[in-house]
């Protein structure tokens, strides 16, 4: 069985992704990791290089003038996904702001292993965990996805979808899925308040104007996470092993009263059909076969 990851990146040092975390995360479950590194204003490319490992490293250009639904990050996804060898018979995909638990590795593995030859199964669906504000706290909102897939099966047509959240298969099908207990971490909403300040005009341009931008983004130094903070939670578990260095090296606070019940009427009746009738409400980016 051959494995084979992919990832793309661009701009990693200015807006403080964990991009080698990300690599470092699946590495062990890969016979190589294919690097999409977008032309950068800083030294990303430098850092993909200075990394241990297999790497096949693609140099891209993005298409700034594509400012709708995030499209860029799909057709990037698909440049790494493109370049993944046909002897593959999986792919781990992993963005610039995820890193997969070491403790789901064996369950990872063992569900490429079994579902080989089980062509029902088109992709594996890994658990998230989404962190704001800081590494002590995660969001228990319905804006937060549960689920998603990470691990695709090679050379059936998969392509990445919309805004490079999930995947499809030709004709705008979705992918019929297994569901294990690995957790990825979700880190896009911890950043220093600087760094996520810089990151909102950039990321926001992949789905707006500069007129929507204009009028939406909150000018200012820092990022104000108070100001959009959501139902959380205090994270009592352990962060991936890669990610612990960057976790002692927080060099920002942040704090909330997790006791205030944020909650919108939609998180409510989500949670009273998951807990009272065992129903799981919301948009799904695949067809379940099974738990």
């Amino acid at each position: 069985m051959r494995v084979v990851g992919f990832t793309f990146i661009r701009n990693a040092i200015s807006y403080d992704y964990p991009i080698v975390e990300a690599i470092q995360s699946i590495q062990p479950l890969c016979d190589e990791v294919v690097v999409a590194v977008g032309a950068s204003n800083d030294d990303t490319l430098e850092l993909i290089r200075g990394l241990e490992g297999n790497l096949t490293i693609l140099e891209t250009e993005w298409d700034d003038d594509l400012r709708e639904g995030g499209r860029v990050l799909a057709i990037e996804t698909n440049k790494a996904l493109d370049a993944v060898t046909a002897d593959a018979d999986w792919c781990i995909y992993i963005q610039g702001d995820e890193v997969l638990h070491e403790d789901g590795h064996a369950e990872i593995y063992n569900a490429m292993e079994l579902y080989l030859e089980d062509f029902r199964i088109e992709g594996l669906l890994v658990k998230y965990r989404h962190f704001y504000g800081s590494y002590d706290y995660v969001g228990t909102s319905s804006k937060w996805y549960k689920n998603e897939i990470r691990i695709i099966r090679n050379g059936i047509g998969i392509r990445s979808y919309r805004d490079a959240q999930g995947f499809r298969k030709p004709n705008d099908l979705k992918l019929r899925v297994a569901s294990l207990d690995a957790f990825m971490h979700h880190y896009g909403w911890v950043k220093h308040p600087e760094a996520m300040q810089l990151k909102q005009r950039s990321f926001h341009q992949m789905w707006h104007d500069d007129e929507w931008i204009d009028s939406h983004i909150i000018s200012g130094r820092e990022y104000d996470y108070a100001r959009d903070v959501g139902q959380l939670a205090r994270f009592e578990g352990t962060h991936p092993l890669p990610m612990r260095p960057r976790v002692r090296q927080q060099n920002w606070s942040f704090d909330t009263d997790i006791s205030i019940d944020r909650r919108t009427w939609k998180d409510r009746f989500k949670e009273f059909c998951y807990q009272r009738l065992g129903l799981e409400i919301g948009y799904k980016n695949y067809l379940a076969v099974r738990d």
